[in-house]
């Protein structure tokens, strides 16, 4: 597999950093990965916390429904990421994965509320912007989605909703 030859601006985001030095695109995923690894961690022990606060079993009928909606399209996601990655076509993996993520958010969001399925329909607009951008973007895209959009929805979804 030819090593990755785009030009990353910096952002504020750690894997966004780490991500812009690597030469090899296989680093380059296993640096994206981490970071969605580490967010699903974060993501699982806040609905842990929330759950308790509740005095509700995290494993609820809700809880449920949102695992398994959410999780087609990020199986999905790891399918194409293998096929891309094994074709030279990383290039197209920031614009899938948002748009993925998106489609994954806006199904999950069915069962939250009305802001979550907009979040994802905002991944899935950045998405579809990243695949037709030059690759040189592709960092920016994945800064604007993973970390602004995450940012931005979830002060607006904690101050309308309570988080």
């Amino acid at each position: 597999m030819p090593p990755l030859r785009w030009r990353h601006p910096p952002g504020p985001r750690r894997a966004a950093l780490v991500a812009a030095r690597e030469t090899s695109a296989w680093n380059w995923i296993f640096t994206w990965l981490g970071e969605g690894g580490v967010a699903a961690g974060i993501s699982v022990a806040s609905m842990t916390m929330k759950a308790h606060r509740a005095n509700q079993p995290v494993l609820t009928g809700p809880m449920r429904k949102l695992i398994l909606s959410f999780s087609p399209a990020m199986c999905v996601g790891a399918v194409l990421t293998l096929v891309f990655a094994q074709r030279g076509l990383t290039g197209m993996l920031p614009g899938a994965w948002l748009l993925l993520y998106g489609a994954a958010v806006v199904s999950a969001g069915t069962y939250s509320v009305r802001s979550v399925p907009v979040m994802g329909a905002a991944f899935m607009t950045l998405g579809a912007a990243a695949l037709v951008a030059p690759p040189t973007w592709a960092t920016a895209f994945m800064i604007a989605g993973f970390g602004g959009l995450h940012i931005a929805f979830g002060i607006w979804i904690a101050r309308r909703h309570g988080g």
